[in-house]
């Protein structure tokens, strides 16, 4: 069970006055039943032909709600999710809450270890996986303390005596439809505080346990305010091309449900078929990260498609290109805005590329109640101004409560101001130009975005480590036409080893997750060091040509 976090500073506490709960707080469960009750066949989810209603999926949520209860569950409790998208996925995961448990969502292209050891720190009780990931995940990795349920139904109309299913329940693996309690079974009433926890995100890793960001309700309920700039209202349509574990793609989810919008869910991102969905459904908001918007400004056939109905598109995650902006003003209708900000919350800047056109090379200025400070290596605060660049700090109502089970993680990732307000480090390195525009100069934890996925280059290099052969390594980010950006390693081989540069990267490619394959491997003599030891990896990226692979 979580731990629950220590109240909030007393509203008198001007000086915390920015980082309180508002007080109309709403808890998203209890937003959606007002949805149902005053609009109860409005739609709610769309996937594929399977569609639900606010009073469906009020009524859904009832039902995860008391099952959950019945096997015992209580509020701080969690469940973990490791699926594509789909509406049982959101189902769960609202149902979840409404019974007080947070949720866990993982990724699919995790290794089967990643995923049962990210379940195992939370403390889920229940793994919900849907056919391909429990074919990739073995029960005997998740251990007999985790029950499984798979998402996937069983065909009704199979003959018993044909062939197998082609994905068979694993020995104590439950069907969701057999696992729930009898439609119509209501659940006891939770009342959620502000401060519970309603999600864990975990951060990329290829060893150990990946560290566990726990955010708040009130860190969400954050988001539904500040989104109402965005639009979102009872005739919203977003279109969800991105992962439903990504952090990225519930800044959209969660305001869309919050205002009584619709979400239309894409299980995988496709060009053609995102752009036919935004047709039909006359789509008027979407989320997409750098990579996605640059794949459909690609596509032969984007100008053929009538995009009118857009009213809000925004970007996260990664770096998006001033140019790539510019074009997506000029032939996409309707606004633009970027985010930037980080899982653990803090502060973020917002951009409405569409307002300030002049504007497209920084990431925008301070959300309200977003307070946004540089500081410097020492960790002292610098002054407001164009000619200072620190290292990016920020404090705002959307704030992680902690790292789960990882205090001293934590206490590193927060840095305090002389009042002793808390703020997350972002560790970028920016500054603000005259009108209080941040322009990101570099990324100091040297940390990879690609395709809008977090990979960090110390979890590539440790497990490169257990190589026999590679005696020393670094890698970095390097820029990618279809990626954004990609990892590439430099190795120095041990003397007495002679493995190939190829051989090394298949080696390395089969121990991690999709996401954090590296795209090359180039062996050198000796890796370039600063007079303290520091291995120089601006370096290696500006010297990387792909032609010199060794």
């Amino acid at each position: 069970m979580l731990r629950q976090p220590d109240p909030l500073p007393l509203p008198d506490d001007s000086a915390s006055a920015a980082a309180m709960p508002l007080p109309d707080f709403h808890a998203l469960p209890d937003l959606i039943a007002d949805h149902a009750r005053q609009r109860p066949t409005a739609p709610a989810l769309i996937c594929g032909d399977d569609r639900l209603d606010f009073a469906g999926l009020d009524a859904a949520m009832d039902q995860v709600a008391a099952t959950l209860q019945r096997d015992g569950c209580r509020p701080g409790d969690t469940i973990a999710i490791c699926a594509l998208a789909c509406n049982a996925y959101l189902v769960l995961f609202m149902g979840a809450l409404r019974a007080g448990l947070a949720v866990v969502p993982l990724a699919p292209g995790s290794t089967p270890a990643q995923i049962a050891a990210m379940a195992a720190d939370a403390g889920a009780r229940h793994l919900f996986l849907d056919a391909a990931s429990a074919l990739a995940v073995p029960a005997e990795l998740t251990g007999p303390g985790l029950q499984r349920i798979r998402l996937d139904r069983a065909d009704p109309n199979a003959d018993p005596q044909a062939e197998p299913q082609a994905h068979p329940l694993d020995a104590g693996e439950t069907r969701l439809d057999d696992w729930l309690t009898p439609a119509g079974s209501p659940p006891q009433a939770v009342h959620i505080q502000p401060q519970w926890p309603f999600n864990i995100i975990y951060s990329s890793g290829t060893t150990g346990t990946p560290k566990g960001i726990v955010q708040p309700h009130v860190m969400r309920w954050a988001q539904v305010r500040r989104a109402e700039a965005g639009g979102y209202g009872p005739a919203t349509v977003t279109l969800i091309a991105t992962p439903l574990y990504s952090n990225t793609t519930l800044v959209v989810v969660v305001p869309t449900l919050a205002r009584g919008g619709c979400l239309v869910l894409m299980p995988k991102f496709d060009c053609a078929q995102y752009l036919a969905l935004a047709q039909t459904h006359r789509a008027t908001h979407t989320m997409l990260v750098p990579v996605q918007y640059q794949r459909l400004m690609q596509w032969p056939d984007f100008d053929r498609h009538d995009l009118g109905s857009f009213k809000f598109k925004a970007c996260t995650s990664a770096p998006f290109r001033a140019e790539l902006k510019a074009e997506l003003l000029r032939r996409w209708p309707g606004g633009l805005t970027e985010y930037y900000g980080m899982t653990e919350g803090g502060g973020s800047c917002i951009l409405n590329c569409h307002l300030h056109p002049d504007k497209l090379h920084t990431v925008g200025q301070p959300a309200e109640n977003h307070d946004i400070r540089l500081i410097d290596e020492l960790g002292q605060e610098l002054p407001r101004g164009p000619d200072q660049t620190g290292e990016v700090v920020g404090r705002s109502p959307a704030m992680m409560n902690e790292y789960h089970n990882q205090p001293a993680r934590s206490r590193d990732a927060e840095w305090h101001d002389a009042l002793g307000r808390r703020f997350i480090r972002t560790g970028d390195v920016g500054r603000f130009d005259e009108d209080g525009f941040l322009i990101l100069m570099d990324r100091r934890k040297d940390m990879i975005i690609s395709g809008g996925f977090n990979i960090y280059p110390s979890d590539l290099e440790t497990e490169l480590r257990a190589h026999p052969a590679v005696a020393d390594v670094a890698v970095v980010g390097v820029p990618s036409a279809e990626w954004g950006e990609t990892p590439v390693a430099f190795v120095v081989r041990h003397p007495d080893h002679f493995d190939e540069a190829d051989s090394l990267r298949l080696w390395m490619n089969e121990r991690v997750g999709k996401t954090q394959r590296l795209a090359d491997l180039k062996l050198v003599d000796e890796l370039p060091r600063s007079a303290i030891g520091k291995v120089l990896k601006r370096e290696l990226r500006d010297a990387y040509r792909p032609a010199a692979l060794g």
